[in-house]
């Protein structure tokens, strides 16, 4: 059966999904998503008793225990699935242990026979960029190539969500982002339902997909724009300080590597053609997103 190019309504054919991360930003969305779309979720969870998990279950999902540190608890998860999605971190125990829980991920899901995987990786990690938890990923990517099943790779860019994140909320207290970024270099965005949907539709699609690495993402803005929408979304004074990569490597040497990469190359999807070749997404602008946020949580009052 061919799948539909919609992705308003369900789809016509239904597939047995693992998703790990299941009770992340990314594995949740796409979880949800799929659920909408009338697939059967199985959603793979070191806590299948919390909140997030619970949740997940009230909706349809199947929650099964299991953690990438423990190969067989993927691969007793995988059994009988038609499609399974990856994603891993590296910002709870470091890049190596995220290439290597990534790994025993999709080693176990090949080994209990699932016929396409669909890893997310982020925007140009295969540019051999020198920033760890870009090569973590590159690492991971490799390997799935290597391993003889039909794979595909969603590689998103900087996440929208990013912004009402912990590690932006001490500048946001003052009513300033601070970043590594230049004022006068552009940062290409996208939102986490941007990436559920299109990993939807490569979950969907697995012959168009199969083999292919695509980078996404939604938008494309210099920091005074993106600075000036969400003070016009919130209503508080918003100002932009642009923090030395000298100062961000006395805290952090990969997110220093990582804003001296995006200042002298960036990344490089190419929004129009996305766009053009993928229709079916809800390819939402940095305003779209903005304007649906709760900044209450993250700048003062004004």
């Amino acid at each position: 059966m061919t799948p539909s190019n919609d992705l308003s309504g369900r789809a016509p054919e239904t597939k047995r999904v693992l998703v790990t991360g299941a009770t992340g930003q990314q594995g949740g969305a796409l979880a949800r998503r799929l659920i909408e779309r009338g697939h059967k979720v199985r959603a793979l969870t070191r806590k299948p008793d919390g909140l997030a998990a619970l949740e997940l279950k009230k909706i349809g999902a199947e929650v099964v225990l299991g953690n990438f540190d423990d190969r067989a608890s993927v691969e007793r998860a995988a059994k009988g699935i038609d499609v399974a999605f990856v994603v891993a971190t590296p910002f709870e125990k470091g890049p190596v242990a995220e290439t290597q829980g990534a790994k025993n991920a999709l080693d176990g899901a090949r080994a209990a026979g699932v016929p396409y995987l669909v890893y997310s990786s982020v925007g140009d990690a295969d540019r051999k960029t020198g920033i760890p938890h870009f090569d973590s990923k590159a690492e991971v990517e490799k390997h799935l190539q290597g391993l003889g099943v039909d794979y595909s790779i969603v590689a998103p860019v900087f996440f929208m969500e990013n912004f009402l994140s912990p590690w932006l909320a001490a500048g946001f207290a003052k009513g300033t982002i601070a970043m590594g970024v230049l004022p006068d270099k552009k940062l290409q965005m996208i939102s986490v339902q941007e990436i559920a949907d299109f990993t939807t539709l490569a979950i969907e699609q697995r012959s168009a997909f199969r083999g292919k690495r695509v980078n996404i993402a939604s938008d494309e803005l210099v920091p005074h724009e993106f600075t000036s929408q969400i003070a016009k979304a919130s209503g508080a004074k918003v100002g932009y300080y642009a923090i030395p990569i000298d100062q961000v490597r006395q805290q952090n040497e990969d997110f220093a590597r990582m804003y001296d990469w995006f200042n002298r190359v960036g990344y490089s999807a190419d929004i129009p053609k996305l766009k053009r070749d993928y229709p079916q997404v809800h390819w939402r602008t940095f305003h779209d997103w903005a304007t649906k946020q709760d900044w209450a949580r993250v700048l003062p009052r004004p």
